[in-house]
């Protein structure tokens, strides 16, 4: 059992922001899982993404690991909202917590997201709905993953810390992408910083991390239903997407340790660092095996997340990585 603001995940496993947690039924099927933790919906915007044939997703024929080229869900924020109010009503006295993975590159946008989420959050909800913002999509070319460039995330995190101070029994993350190099690390650490009001800081917890962008596969490296043209050139339609799976697992593991270590730093003394303590990490990238489920809590994470193997295996994935 772990806390994470106000959500109890218990057991510490569960599916992260995916295309297999997209509609109404994946989503009961996860939540039915006895397996699962806590179950997070696929990334919405406030309006839906225009989802057309050329995003899909391969698997690769020699790991594990997967390419995919989708952007964020179809479907809007307000049906998840209607979807996750179905699926918790329907359970009498359900304990097992909803985060409502959202996204949004304006900051009033968001706000109008949040108090969307907030509507729901009432009664016995309260303490079952968190929220995660996907700063590291890496196939949406209008728009570069915020996570990657501090202060076009600064305006949407000021937002989030808004809210928090608002209703401080609010749950809120943030989607990371993979990260490479140290500076990396500290800014986006740096930028937490400036959040941290009183030595009270709104955020609960990161994940890390999304795909590897700019990835590329050719057909004889892949399986799946876009691999269905002989002349095809490339593994996707769109060329280059974004990697994951065991492909991306050593890297998934590095940025889980390196947040890990900078956030419990006990070099650091400062009062608003001390605050970050405070935020769980929840491990993602490469979780196939249980072995690699431990290396994730190994390297420090709190709660780890899966969507290749759901990809692959269904919920059943879930009953593997617990075996």
């Amino acid at each position: 059992m772990v806390q994470i603001g106000s959500i109890t995940v218990s057991p510490p496993l569960i599916n992260t922001a995916c295309a297999w947690a997209s509609d109404l039924e994946q989503l009961k099927a996860l939540y039915a899982s006895p397996y699962t933790g806590a179950v997070t919906t696929r990334t919405s915007t406030l309006k839906g993404y225009n989802e057309t044939s050329a995003y899909g997703v391969v698997f690769t024929n020699t790991s594990t690991s997967s390419l995919n080229s989708y952007g964020y869900s179809p479907f809007p924020l307000s049906t998840y909202i209607e979807w996750v109010q179905e699926i918790l009503t329907a359970v009498n006295k359900p304990v097992k917590p909803v985060i409502m993975s959202i996204t949004s590159s304006d900051a009033e946008e968001l706000g109008q997201m949040i108090s969307m989420i907030q509507s729901l959050r009432v009664g016995p909800f309260a303490s079952l709905i968190a929220v995660e913002l996907n700063t590291s999509c890496p196939n949406v070319s209008s728009s570069s993953p915020t996570g990657y460039i501090p202060s076009s995330i600064r305006p949407l995190l000021s937002t989030l810390s808004d809210a928090h101070m608002q209703d401080k029994s609010l749950t809120i993350g943030l989607k990371l992408p993979p990260y490479t190099h140290p500076a990396q690390f500290h800014a986006l650490i740096s930028t937490l910083e400036e959040f941290v009001r009183q030595d009270q800081n709104p955020f609960a917890f990161l994940t890390c991390t999304n795909t590897l962008g700019n990835s590329l596969l050719f057909p004889d490296q892949v399986y799946g239903v876009l691999q269905n043209d002989d002349q095809a050139e490339f593994a996707l339609p769109t060329a280059t997407g974004g990697l994951a799976g065991e492909a991306i697992h050593a890297l998934s593991l590095g940025n889980v340790h390196t947040f890990r270590h900078l956030l419990h730093d006990e070099n650091n003394t400062s009062s608003s660092r001390k605050a970050l303590g405070s935020i769980s990490i929840i491990g993602v990238g490469g979780v196939t095996t249980p072995a690699a489920y431990a290396r994730m809590r190994k390297a420090g994470a709190t709660v780890v997340g899966a969507a290749t193997l759901l990809g692959k295996e269904g919920v059943k994935a879930f009953e593997i990585l617990s075996g």
